[in-house]
């Protein structure tokens, strides 16, 4: 294990702070995981069907929320994280990256509290935006607090650790779900909501002990402050040469880009800074589009509608899947790199989702009630093995690297709101999913009835996802953030990035010279740099 985070022998300082830090941090992605995990279960229970029902009775007979209800409860989620998000660098800029996740954790911990006393859909509503609020702040804030502390050699692995711990949460939210199920009283519903409370405690604790990050100390003019910090997650004196050389570079790239102007929304979409943005949003939309939410916002109706008998099992046994699977792209992001990955995860989930819709679709119907009907009921556990499969290609590549590439390709100035929006279309696609999928999934007068059919839009998305990382994402392996500026700046094409090596730091620049380095570790060459820095 040791020899996964062997530390390069360049690198002045240890290794395990910064690690330990970022791994931390990533325990925010639990809240994330655990809130959008945990509705699928309690939609399925018999006690809270009959508790918030108006009067709707679903085909089998039991009262319910209707379609167009449970698309709310479901989507008003994504709806909030998607404002939380873009509300991000308000607090991310001004009072900084470690108190923003602070006073994130309180408004979660809000919309936990209203949805706990619920016991009628209005306040269960507005707990669940209340939630999505402090959740869609969260997950804005992790990856800007991760990319700017972790050392550039293990950055893909500890940035990919939020997807991780989102993992864990959709785990820990079936296994709470699960255990709940059955109870007829309102702690089927209050035990598994409850819970979180011990989620968003840990990490407002957490990150009263850790230190801000360096590269915001510095975009406040804090030098001093930023020194001490960076020694803090190194562990070695703040004036040691390691470190006023790092922050030299941070400095002198952040001075570069104040010199043009300061940074508004719009900047983020003028000139050269276009193509990073859309970039950023892509990879978030479509790591969306390709379905991961649609198995763990309804996989367990979705399961019983199969002819799956424990279909909560079942949700178990995906959750535990998607933990598992993260690892090894964990370990990979910083070995293989971006572009490999995200490519050959696009086809596996790709020919996965296909083989799903094509054995739902030609194995099952529908009596006149809209019931399901199994006509082979080893076809429908082949599509759920297949399922699995799409799960792991996810886990291993989209799921992780979507947060890796977007904490990494925008520059200093830029960050936060860069990040707030790519983290917002993630949001947005994911309220558009959770939201539309009843009503394309559904029977009934005004529903698409889709069934399994539903897979062939996750297909063609997928499919998309191909295209996407042939044309757009550059590789960013091994490069600090400054670096990745430059390779943005000096190659135009996303193919032609796996070959580029930099040549020269932006403090060599500002100090007038351009050293070369036969192992090619640092910095461009100069003045062609500075005339198209942030292409």
């Amino acid at each position: 294990m040791a020899r996964l985070v062997l530390k390069p022998e360049e690198e002045a300082g240890k290794a395990w702070p910064a690690i330990v830090i970022g791994f931390f941090v990533a325990f925010g992605g639990v809240l994330f995981g655990y809130d959008t995990g945990t509705i699928s279960g309690i939609l399925a229970m018999d006690y809270w069907q009959n508790l918030f029902s108006t009067g709707y009775v679903n085909t089998a007979g039991h009262k319910d929320v209707s379609p167009s209800q449970s698309s709310a409860i479901v989507s008003i989620l994504s709806a909030g994280t998607f404002f939380g998000a873009l509300g991000s660098p308000l607090l991310a800029d001004t009072i900084g990256r470690r108190l923003a996740l602070i006073a994130s954790s309180f408004v979660f911990i809000f919309g936990v509290i209203l949805q706990t006393a619920a016991t009628a859909l209005p306040l269960f509503l507005a707990g669940r935006f209340f939630a999505g609020f402090g959740v869609g702040l969260i997950s804005a804030l992790i990856p800007l607090y991760q990319s700017e502390t972790a050392p550039r050699w293990i950055r893909g692995a500890i940035v990919g650790a939020y997807q991780f711990a989102i993992t864990i949460g959709l785990l820990l939210a079936a296994i709470v779900d699960y255990a709940t199920q059955y109870r007829q009283d309102t702690g089927s519903y209050r035990i598994p909501i409850a819970v979180q409370f011990a989620w968003a405690i840990i990490l407002i604790v957490g990150m009263l002990i850790l230190p801000e990050t360096p590269r915001f100390l510095i975009k406040k003019g804090q030098h001093d402050n930023a020194a001490r910090a960076l020694g803090k997650i190194r562990r070695i004196d703040a004036n040691h040469p390691a470190i006023q050389d790092e922050l030299r570079e941070i400095e002198a790239n952040h001075n570069y880009e104040m010199s043009i102007g300061k940074a508004s929304y719009l900047d983020c979409f003028r000139g050269p800074m276009l193509k990073r943005q859309l970039t950023g949003m892509g990879v978030q939309a479509l790591q969306q589009l390709t379905g991961i939410n649609f198995i763990f916002y309804y996989g367990t109706q979705y399961f019983k509608n199969s002819g799956i008998q424990d279909a909560f099992t079942i949700q178990m046994i995906t959750s535990c899947i998607n933990v598992v699977s993260t690892i090894p792209g964990l370990w990979a992001v910083d070995k293989i790199g971006r572009r490999p990955l995200l490519l050959w995860g696009a086809v596996g989930m790709c020919a996965s989702q296909f083989l799903v819709a094509m054995l739902g679709t030609l194995t099952t119907g529908q009596d006149a009630s809209g019931n399901i009907i199994v006509y082979n009921v080893a076809a429908q556990k082949a599509g759920i093995a297949f399922i699995c499969l799409y799960i792991f290609f996810f886990a291993s590549t989209w799921g992780p690297l979507a947060w890796v590439v977007t904490g990494e390709i925008f520059p200093l100035k830029t960050r936060a709101r860069s990040l707030s929006m790519t983290t917002a279309t993630n949001w947005l696609l994911n309220w558009a999913i959770a939201y539309s999928t009843p009503y394309l999934v559904n029977y009934g007068e005004g529903y698409a009835n889709l069934q399994s059919k539903i897979f062939f839009v996750w297909f063609g998305a997928c499919f998309l996802c191909i295209s996407f990382v042939y044309f757009f994402i550059y590789e960013t392996k091994g490069f600090t953030l400054e670096e990745v500026d430059e390779l943005y700046a000096e190659v135009s094409s996303a193919r032609k990035s796996a070959g580029w090596v930099p040549k020269s730091t932006y403090a060599q620049r500002e100090g007038g010279g351009v050293v070369e380095s036969a192992q090619g570790e640092k910095g461009s060459s100069g003045a062609s740099h500075h005339e198209e820095h942030t292409v």
